[in-house]
C-alpha cells in the first residue's frame, strides 16, 4: 500500500474501531493485535516508526536476569514466555545468543549457576539452552579477550538477540498485510470530543501540512515517554505518569570481544548489569540508567555515561576500549511509570511492568514494558480498548502469528539475512536493475537495492529513516553513515520524485543528526 493510497483511505468519512497514537514497540504490538482480531485499525506516528526508545534498545529479547535477582518472578515468567514466542514467530530477526558471566571470586560460579538454572526452569518448554559452569580454560577458549588476572571461570547462559527497528518495520508490514492501516509522519494535534468523551483525533500530515479529522470508537495513547503530552492535550490538568530514564550504548569493533559469545557483567558500581553483545559484526556495549526530567525525541549521551560504560567494560577485557574506539554512541529514554510519592526514585528499582490507564474522556494510555513483552502489552491494551468501545469480543491469535518476513532457515553470513523472506524481493529488484547490487558501503555491506526497497516497501521518507532504522548504519558506524548520506539522498529523491533542494536539505539535516552519535568529531 503506497502512502498516497493510505492517505486517501484515511480521508474517507468512515469510523475506525481503534486509532493508535505512536509507532514504537507498544503501539505496533497493539495494532497487530487489534487488526488480527478483525477490528478496523489505524496507527499514526508523528515521526518515523520506532524513531525513539524502540530503536535504541540493547537488542536483547530476554527474561531479565536482573528482575530475577530482584525477586520479580511474575515479570520474568511473562518475559521468558514472550521471548520464546518471538523466536518462534520472527526467526529471521531473533536468535539464540550465548552469554558468559565471568567469575573473579570463588562464590560467583556456584551463585550464578544456581540462579540461572532456576531461570532455565522458569523458561519451561520455551527454554533457549542449558546454563552450565565453565572452567577458566574453557572460558578463555570461548572468549580470549577476557581479563586473565584472577579469572576463575564463568557461567554460560542463553537469552535472545534481535534487531529492534527491523522488527518494528516488519510489524508495520504485518499490520498492512492483515488489512490494517499505519502511517508515519502524521502528528495528532487534537482530539475530537462529544460531551467530554473522545470520538476521534485531528492529525496533520507533516510532509504537506494537510489536516485530517479522523473518527474513532476508541483511542490508544502509546507514545512512550511522550504519553504525558498526549494525556495533557486531552486534560491540561492531568498529573504526569511517566518518569523517563536514559539508557546509553556505545558500539565498538568486534576485536575487543573476539567471540560469538556475549559478555554479561552482573553488577556494576551502580548496582546494574552491563552487556557487551556481538551485533551486526560489531560489539554493542551498555546500558546506563539515569533519570531525566523531560522527554526528548533525540536524547544525547553524557560524558559521564560514556566514561562509565568504557571504564566498566574495560575492567573485564585485556584490551580496554577508549573514546577513540567508539564507532557510534546512542541514547534512548525508557517510559517508566512515575514512582509514587515517598519512593526512593532510583530508576533501576522502578518496575518495568506495563500499566494501562483510562482517562475520564475515555482515552486509554499504556506505559512501561519493554520490547520482549510487546505482544502481551498489545493484547492487554486491546482487551481494554475492545471492552471500552463495546467491540465484538474476539480471542487473541498473536501467540502463533508469523511476523512479516518470517523465514526459518537463516544464513547469518548473508548480509541481507535480516530481511527474511523479503530477501527474494530485493534480489528481484537487483535482477531488474543490476546496478542496485552496488555497495553504498562495503564496510557495512549495504547496497543500493536496500535503499530502493526501504522507500518502496518499508515506508522510508527521509535519509535518517534509511540509515538509522531500515539499515542500522548510524548505530554501527556514525562516521561511515555520514559518508553514505549523499548517495542515499540521491536514490531516495529519484524514488520519491524530489529535487536537488530536497537532497541538500536532507544531507544537511543528517549531518547535524550524526553529531550526537559521533564522539570523535572531524
Amino acid at each position: 500500500m503506497k502512502r498516497e493510497q493510505i492517505l486517501s483511505h484515511i480521508q474517507s468519512d468512515s469510523i475506525w474501531d481503534i486509532v493508535i497514537i505512536g509507532g514504537g514497540a507498544t503501539g505496533l504490538g497493539a495494532a497487530v493485535e487489534a487488526v488480527t482480531r478483525g477490528y478496523k485499525t489505524l496507527l499514526l506516528e508523528q515521526y518515523d516508526f520506532t524513531i525513539g526508545t524502540s530503536s535504541r534498545s540493547t537488542k536483547l529479547v530476554h527474561g531479565g536476569v536482573r528482575y530475577l535477582a530482584q525477586g520479580d518472578i511474575a515479570l520474568v515468567l511473562e518475559a521468558l514466555k514472550e521471548r520464546g514466542l518471538l523466536l518462534q514467530n520472527a526467526p529471521h530477526l531473533v536468535s539464540n545468543q550465548s552469554f558468559l558471566i565471568p567469575s573473579y571470586t570463588w562464590w560467583y560460579k556456584p551463585f550464578y549457576t544456581i540462579g540461572l538454572t532456576f531461570y532455565d526452569w522458569l523458561s519451561g518448554r520455551l527454554r533457549f539452552g542449558k546454563s552450565v559452569p565453565y572452567s577458566r580454560q574453557n572460558t578463555l577458549a570461548k572468549m580470549p579477550s577476557l581479563r586473565r588476572k584472577n579469572l576463575r571461570g564463568s557461567v554460560l547462559y542463553h537469552d535472545g538477540q534481535f534487531d529492534d527497528s527491523r522488527l518494528g518495520i516488519n510489524l508495520v508490514q504485518t499490520i498492512i498485510d492483515k488489512g490494517g492501516t499505519a502511517l508515519n509522519y502524521m502528528k495528532v494535534t487534537d482530539f475530537i470530543k462529544n460531551n467530554g468523551k473522545i470520538k476521534g483525533v485531528v492529525a496533520e500530515n507533516l510532509e504537506t501540512g494537510d489536516s485530517f479529522s479522523i473518527k474513532a470508537k476508541v483511542v490508544l495513547n502509546a507514545t512512550g515517554v511522550f504519553v504525558d503530552k498526549i494525556i495533557q492535550k486531552d486534560n491540561p490538568n492531568a498529573t504526569h505518569i511517566v518518569k523517563p530514564s536514559q539508557g546509553v550504548h556505545i558500539v565498538i569493533d568486534k576485536k575487543f570481544l573476539q567471540s560469538e559469545y556475549a559478555l554479561m557483567i552482573p553488577k556494576t558500581k551502580d548496582g546494574r548489569v552491563l552487556f557487551a553483545v556481538p551485533w551486526h559484526n560489531r560489539v554493542l556495549v551498555g546500558t546506563t540508567d539515569v533519570p531525566k526530567e523531560k522527554p526528548l525525541i533525540e536524547p544525547h549521551a553524557t560524558d559521564a555515561e560514556i566514561d562509565f560504560i568504557l571504564e566498566t567494560v574495560g575492567r573485564y577485557l585485556e584490551k580496554q576500549p577508549t573514546r577513540a574506539d567508539v564507532k557510534s554512541v546512542f541514547a534512548g529514554l525508557r517510559p517508566l511509570a512515575a514512582p509514587k510519592k515517598g519512593a526512593n526514585g532510583k530508576t533501576k528499582e522502578i518496575s518495568r511492568k506495563h500499566k494501562i490507564i483510562t482517562s475520564e474522556s475515555g482515552l486509554v494510555s499504556i506505559i512501561g514494558g519493554k520490547w520482549t513483552t510487546y505482544r502481551e502489552m498489545g493484547e492487554d491494551a486491546v482487551d481494554k480498548l475492545a471492552s471500552l468501545a463495546k467491540l465484538p469480543p474476539r480471542e487473541s491469535v498473536t501467540e502463533n502469528l508469523q511476523i512479516h518476513g518470517y523465514k526459518k532457515e537463516i544464513n547469518h553470513e548473508n548480509p541481507l539475512y535480516f530481511y527474511g523472506a523479503d530477501q527474494d524481493e530485493i534480489n528481484k529488484l537487483i535482477e531488474l536493475e543490476p546496478d542496485l547490487q552496488t555497495y553504498i558501503s562495503e564496510a557495512l555491506q549495504i547496497n543500493k537495492a536496500q535503499v530502493v526497497w526501504a522507500v518502496r516497501a518499508e515506508f522510508a521518507r527521509k535519509v535518517e529513516d534509511v540509515l538509522s532504522r531500515r539499515t542500522r548504519a548510524l548505530l554501527l558506524d556514525a562516521k561511515e553513515s555520514r559518508r553514505m548520506a549523499t548517495e542515499v539522498a540521491k536514490i531516495m529523491a529519484k524514488e520519491l520524485g524530489y529535487d536537488q533542494k530536497w537532497i541538500e536539505k536532507e544531507i544537511k539535516e543528517y549531518n547535524e543528526l550524526t553529531k550526537g552519535y559521533l564522539l570523535n568529531q572531524e
